[in-house]
Parts: C-alpha cells; sequence; structure tokens
C-alpha cells in the first residue's frame, strides 16, 4: 500500500460509477454496490455483457458529460481501463473490489471482503497519489506478463482455477521453452531468453514466500522485473511447490523495460486478462499519475518483507 500524505476530500459533485455485475462471480450484485452508489448520488452504468462495449469510451463520454469522479466495481482488468481515462482527465479514481482477487485494492489497504465498504470514499475519503505503468499504449495497474506466465491468463480453465492451472502448465512449458524467443532490456542490463517475463507496476514484496503478493508501495516510481528460466519439468515442479526461484532476475528499476520478441505481436496478460501486444512492448512507469480516493478508514497497510519466491510469483499473476 502506498501512503504519500493523503489528503482530505471535499466530496464529488457528479461521480460516475462504472458497475460490472458478472465480475468476481456476481459480487457487485450481492452486495448491491449500484444501489448503494446511487444513494450516494453516483450515476451508476451497468457493464451489459450481451452488447459489445469499450469502457474507455464509456467512461470518457461519462467525462464529457460532466463527471468529476469514475469509479469501478470490477476486477483489476476493468480497474486498468477506466483508470486511464481518469489519470488523462486528472479526475479522481474510486476502486470497488468487486472482481476475483482484487490485487489493486489489497495494495491499497482496502476491504476485499466488504466491497461496498470502497464508496465511502464518495463521502468520506481521502485521496492518495499512485503510479500507473504501460505497456504500449496500454495501462496497467499491477502487471503485464509475457512467455509462461501469458499463457497461463491466456488458458481458459485459469480464471476458474488459477492454482491448479499454474501447476499443469508451467513446468512443461518452462521445461519445453515454448513461445516466442523473448529478450528484456532495461538500462545496461540485458536477459536473453526467458522463459517468464513479469513487469510490475512498482516492485512486489512479500512477509512470507508462500504467501501472496503485495506491493508495500504504489508511490515509488519504479518498475518491478522478474525474468525466469527453468530447466526440466521435475525441477520446476519440485521448485514451484518448494517456494525457490529457478533462474530467477529479479530487479527494481525507474527506467523503461523493453520486451523484444521474434514476432510482431506478443501474447501477453495485462492485469490477468489475456491480450495481445506490438512488439518490442516498451513499459514504463508514469510517476503518480492516478489520483486515487479511498475511505478514510481502511484495513491499511501490509508491511515490506523478502523476495518473493515460485510460491509468491504464482499468486500475483
Amino acid at each position: 500500500m502506498t501512503e504519500n500524505a493523503p489528503r482530505p476530500t471535499t466530496g464529488a459533485r457528479r461521480p460516475c460509477v462504472i458497475v460490472n455485475p458478472r465480475s468476481g462471480g456476481g459480487k457487485a450484485s450481492r452486495f448491491r454496490i449500484a444501489e448503494r452508489a446511487r444513494t450516494l448520488g453516483a450515476q451508476v452504468f451497468l457493464i451489459d455483457h450481451f452488447r459489445l462495449q469499450d469502457l474507455a469510451t464509456v467512461a470518457r463520454r461519462a467525462v464529457d458529460d460532466g463527471a468529476d469522479l469514475l469509479g469501478v466495481a470490477g476486477g483489476d482488468g476493468t480497474q486498468a481501463l477506466v483508470a486511464e481515462v481518469a489519470a488523462e482527465s486528472n479526475l479522481p479514481f474510486v476502486v470497488v473490489p468487486a472482481g476475483t482477487r482484487n490485487h489493486f485494492a489489497m495494495d491499497l489497504g482496502l476491504d476485499r471482503e466488504d466491497p461496498s465498504a470502497a464508496l465511502e470514499a464518495l463521502t468520506d475519503g481521502v485521496e492518495l497519489r499512485v503510479d500507473l505503468g504501460y505497456a504500449g499504449e496500454r495501462v496497467f495497474v499491477n502487471n503485464v506478463s509475457f512467455g509462461a506466465y501469458a499463457a497461463l491468463v491466456q488458458d481458459p480453465a485459469y480464471r476458474d482455477d488459477k492454482l491448479g492451472t499454474t501447476v499443469r502448465i508451467l513446468p512443461e512449458f518452462l521445461a519445453r521453452h515454448e513461445g516466442s524467443e523473448l529478450v528484456v532490456r532495461t538500462g545496461l542490463l540485458t536477459v536473453d531468453g526467458p522463459d517468464a517475463v513479469l513487469v510490475s507496476n512498482n516492485p512486489y514484496q512479500v512477509d512470507d514466500p508462500a504467501g501472496p503478493g503485495r506491493r508495500p508501495h504504489l508511490d515509488s516510481g519504479l518498475l518491478g522485473v522478474l525474468a525466469v528460466r527453468a530447466e526440466t519439468p521435475a525441477e520446476t515442479a519440485t521448485r514451484l511447490r518448494s517456494g525457490q526461484p529457478p533462474g530467477l532476475t529479479r530487479l527494481a528499476t525507474p527506467d523503461d523495460v523493453v520486451v523484444y520478441a521474434d514476432v510482431p505481436t506478443l501474447p501477453a496478460g495485462l492485469d490477468g486478462e489475456a491480450v495481445s501486444l506490438p512488439t518490442p512492448v516498451r513499459c514504463r512507469i508514469s510517476p503518480m499519475a492516478l489520483r486515487v480516493w479511498v475511505p478514510r478508514h481502511r484495513p491499511g497497510a501490509q508491511s515490506a518483507g523478502r523476495p518473493p519466491g515460485w510460491a509468491a510469483i504464482r499468486r500475483v499473476l
């Protein structure tokens, strides 16, 4: 979580909250997010999954119509789409953790067990400034992944069974060195031929290598980089289960991170969503680009810990 001198807010006059009713298995509906948001004076836009809708266009239309705050009840992928519009419009942004994992909300210290509590930011909140990551022209609030990590996200079973899909796919993928040949360059460092690459909006750290990945800061102005190359399936599976990092390069950098590949477009996982990005993919950090409103009272920060091992890495995808 980030704590860069939170500032009291004065309230929004025309907030707009975009609600994904299917995200997190219908979490927004169970917690009556739309109804509560309307009670607090927000205009609510419900995503219709039976229609093709560009959420960035929806958000820009709301801004054109006079919205002075944008909020999203949904998963991290949906959050990133609207966060980009909020940042470019210099409007405050409210995160309602109605997705499955809600990593961004976790690192902001929000209550993931009660998503509706995040709406308190509309009336009794403080403002934080946080960084945004960019992969080419696409924003990410958590991370962008390539190689084996992206293969996990691209697998249809991943959304419903993340851990099981990881254990099933990752060892064989790494051992066979499947996919495109990757090269990662940042500053003076070059990593040749990694099988899995993860670039994050601020570095991940954990209290316990067997615990979930967390970012103690969202305002460091640094990209986190994890690049992995593994050997045999048996070795990879053993290390994956024991938390030992096989062939792991880990660093934090203010420099752009460029991922080269031998193909014109590269499969990637952007905040857990399967996408394809034109190569080379230049990842950068935009320091304190996003104004996030959070409730004055929230669970709080998690302390920083040791560098993540495989057990932690597999939980930040």
